[in-house]
């Protein structure tokens, strides 16, 4: 059964960018929420219980249809913020570097253009939902819990959470602030590790 990450820094170590509370939330009770979710709805398929999520959201179609909607909406909660938390860093560098930010900048001019694009898809995603980052460096959001991956297979390099459980407790409705600050909490180490394995 899936159990809720451990986070490699406190709950308060990404202030002033993300408060302690929000990400206390966020990550104890909305994350768990899926996590739970999603394990109640595998005891109906107990053939699915003890396969990776990635697989799990790869194949939602082989799923019972009883359950098939419940494990897309918290399967697919599970991954995005397993990947989200992972992606977070107190000791941000700032902007990627070698190979990453060379094809960055090949792609779209600069860093700093590539940052305004994703800011612009990030902002422009109606509702709730997700911005990413794929490995050929294009940019798309989709909606709700959805991914690249449960969609079409692709593991993102990076997302952003854009549900306002995400920022509302510290932004309130002001979601291109968060977006802005998001920037300064990225591990672009991981980042680029994540580039380089795939």
């Amino acid at each position: 059964m899936f159990t809720l990450p451990d986070l490699d820094y406190s709950y308060d170590a990404l202030s002033p960018h993300i408060g302690a509370e929000i990400m206390e939330l966020h990550h104890s009770k909305h994350h768990q929420t899926y996590i739970d979710k999603l394990n109640a709805a595998l005891e109906k398929a107990p053939e699915w219980k003890n396969k990776p999520i990635e697989e799990i959201i790869t194949s939602l179609d082989q799923l019972p249809e009883s359950i098939r909607t419940t494990v897309r909406n918290n399967g697919g909660g599970h991954y995005n913020h397993s990947l989200f938390w992972k992606i977070l860093s107190p000791n941000a560098s700032g902007q990627p570097d070698g190979d990453l930010t060379d094809s960055l900048s090949q792609k779209y001019e600069s860093f700093d253009t590539f940052k305004d694009k994703f800011s612009e898809a990030a902002l422009a995603l109606f509702g709730s939902g997700w911005a990413w980052l794929l490995p050929d460096l294009s940019i798309t959001t989709t909606p709700n819990q959805d991914s690249p991956l449960s969609i079409n297979g692709v593991t993102p390099l990076l997302g952003l959470d854009v549900w306002e459980h995400a920022y509302y407790l510290d932004y309130k409705n002001k979601r291109p602030d968060y977006v802005a600050a998001w920037w300064n909490i990225i591990d672009w180490s991981k980042v680029g590790s994540n580039f380089r394995a795939l």
